[in-house]
């Protein structure tokens, strides 16, 4: 149920096979920080990917953020071809243009051996000076419809070249005007059900691989919680209401609006107990992997967790590598 982000550019150097090995982790984030600066980034990091993929048992999720634009982390620089923003995918509005180039990316995160893109933003650009997606091109437009047909088309490239993808950021992020990377972000007088027409269409199209919750708290959904530990908007909204029963990723849980409002055993197990099935970090420092397993293990003893909770959460994770073989 873990997605760490693992130091250096060697797993050998880390703990992070054995993570792998012990079935501790499911999965690996990683950052350019993972393959540049060096003297060949194309060859270190499928090298990484490799060596990560070497003692699992089963496929491991090895992901990445590569939206294009400012979030990009397949530069030119390192011998990677040019990427467009959402935003000006949107403008142009050709849904055969964007599959033809998303491609083209989705065929270079292959051959690098990245199996999950964490892609593409379907957050509508409800406030274009939003300091997160809207200010920085990552959104595909001000309309839902064409943010669902620019979505689609986007999928349908990487699945042409066997990579999957991940919508986010639910259930909306685009009205916001804070950042949830410093802090907890309310978008309870901004937000609107339209932002969830994106999800609706892709969903009910069976495109979705996976969808990630945003760090938003939103008193229209839920009163106490923000959306990652929210099971009114997790299981309530996603899974009930608009029928979605695939892979539910959190955002990074060391972001500032979690960590900052939460402790680790608190972020943990609301996250499971709303209905997340992958919880994301983006280190593995100061024996996260092993605290993170204890309170899960801790809780299920305890009835905190249901042990059918995990095993619905193994049978989607379950469910999605087999794509993947």
């Amino acid at each position: 149920m873990l997605m760490v982000n693992m130091p250096g550019q060697h797993a050998a150097d880390s703990k992070i096979v054995d993570y792998i090995k012990s079935s501790r982790v499911g999965g690996v984030l990683l950052f350019e920080s993972n393959f540049a600066p060096s003297e060949s980034p194309r060859e270190t990091l499928k090298k990484l990917t490799a060596e990560l993929q070497r003692p699992s048992s089963t496929p491991l999720f090895i992901a990445m953020d590569q939206e294009g634009g400012a979030v990009n982390r397949l530069k030119q620089e390192y011998g990677f071809a040019a990427t467009l923003t959402a935003e000006s995918l949107g403008d142009r509005n050709d849904p055969q243009f964007t599959f033809h180039y998303v491609e083209k990316i989705a065929a270079e995160l292959r051959a690098m051996g990245i199996n999950l893109n964490f892609a593409p933003v379907v957050d509508v650009k409800v406030n274009p000076d939003n300091p997160v997606v809207g200010r920085r091109g990552r959104c595909f437009s001000d309309d839902p419809e064409i943010v669902a047909e620019q979505a689609a088309a986007f999928i349908r490239a990487h699945h042409q070249q066997g990579v999957l993808t991940t919508l986010k950021h639910f259930p909306g992020h685009g009205s916001s005007t804070a950042d949830s990377h410093a802090g907890l972000v309310d978008v309870t007088e901004t937000w609107s059900e339209r932002e969830l027409i994106p999800y609706i269409k892709l969903i009910r199209g069976g495109l979705v691989d996976a969808v990630m919750t945003a760090h938003i708290f939103n008193r229209k959904l839920d009163d106490t919680y923000p959306a990652s530990l929210s099971k009114k908007t997790i299981t309530g909204l996603l899974r009930g209401r608009l029928g979605y029963n695939g892979l539910v990723i959190s955002d990074d849980l060391l972001m500032g609006a979690i960590r900052n409002q939460y402790s680790l055993e608190e972020s943990v197990t609301l996250a499971i107990n709303a209905g997340v099935d992958m919880l994301l970090f983006s280190s593995m420092q100061d024996n996260l992997v092993e605290r993170v397993n204890d309170i899960i293990r801790q809780s299920v003893n305890s009835g905190r967790i249901a042990a059918e909770r995990i095993d619905e959460s193994a049978r989607r994770i379950g469910r999605l590598k087999q794509r993947l073989l």
